[in-house]
């Protein structure tokens, strides 16, 4: 389904045997981020790499592998070695795509071991400036008035910020139509040239843009408003009770990676989250640091599949 061999990747650097656990890391750590650069994603892995190729030793390179709302890069870390060499950069995308694919070729909970979760953080619902829209009531209002003229983008179909849009639709019964694009940045520089009228983004990925006055925010969709932009009201709070939805970002290996190796790439990403210049670095992209242990995050994982199961069957979103 999703072939790798069109990924053009040259695996053989990571086709040796696992090395011992007490030896690991000896060369450098291929961290697999299956989104374009610019997104919420690449932003905050960015942040974290510095840190954590000093506390390793070894160079984390980024390795960013877009397609198939994640699914692509995602295969590319199942399929390598199971050596701690390869790890993916998992998001809330993962978790929806068990249930918004009809056939996959892993299983997120079988073939992925959790390392740890990085950070938590809202979608923003913001508009074009040329739209006469202020919030999210002067939103619905407008819809109804022009069935079928608004387009929201998204970073790709059955992500988080297209489920957002999705669930904006089936709790408030207006009519938009999803744009969606390879990737976050590309739908947010559209929705700032108004080739698209709104999205429900990332916060950490707009935020800059929203400060800078080129879009207009209207609301944060998690169930509270963000310390980032302690202004916006919350979807629910402006007017649409019940609406709850958020992202979220953390770590994942092949599953057979050793136990010793998960819990020192674990402790040295708690550790970085920790710093405080990259703790401020975070709360300033509108996200809030995450952290804990593998097996919390394993519990977190499979609580998230079922939930955004639950809101994909509500929205009828259905993959490409």
């Amino acid at each position: 389904m999703f072939a790798l061999a069109s990924l053009g990747i040259a695996l053989a650097s990571l086709g040796a045997p696992a090395a011992a656990a007490d030896s690991w890391p000896a060369r450098p750590i291929h961290w697999i981020v299956p989104y374009v650069p610019g997104g919420g994603t690449d932003i905050t892995a960015r942040l974290l790499t510095p840190a954590l190729s000093q506390a390793l030793g070894q160079q984390v390179v980024i390795d960013n592998r877009p397609g198939a709302a994640g699914n692509l890069g995602t295969e590319l870390v199942v399929s390598a070695p199971a050596d701690g060499y390869t790890i993916l950069f998992a998001t809330v995308a993962n978790t929806i795509n068990e249930s918004l694919y009809e056939t996959l070729p892993f299983k997120l909970e079988r073939d992925l071991a959790s390392v740890g979760l990085l950070t938590k953080l809202p979608n923003v619902l913001e508009v074009n400036l040329a739209l006469p829209i202020t919030d999210v009531r002067g939103l619905i209002d407008y819809a109804r008035a022009h069935p079928g003229a608004l387009n929201f983008g998204s970073g790709g179909t059955g992500t988080s910020v297209h489920l957002s849009g999705e669930l904006f639709k089936a709790l408030t019964g207006i009519s938009m139509v999803h744009v969606p694009y390879r990737g976050a940045a590309a739908a947010l520089a559209d929705v700032i040239a108004g080739q698209v009228q709104l999205m429900f983004d990332n916060l950490p990925g707009s935020i800059e843009q929203i400060r800078a006055g080129r879009v207009r925010a209207l609301a944060v969709t998690d169930s509270e408003r963000s310390p980032a932009l302690p202004e916006l009201p919350t979807i629910a709070e402006a007017g649409v009770p019940g609406y709850a939805a958020s992202s979220w970002f953390g770590v994942m290996a092949p599953a057979k990676t050793p136990p010793a190796v998960i819990a020192r790439l674990n402790r040295e990403l708690v550790a970085a989250l920790a710093q405080p210049e990259i703790a401020v670095r975070i709360a300033a992209l509108g996200s809030v640091p995450a952290g804990g242990s593998p097996a919390s995050m394993e519990g977190f994982v499979h609580d998230e599949i079922a939930k955004w199961a639950k809101i994909i069957a509500f929205a009828g979103a259905k993959a490409p």
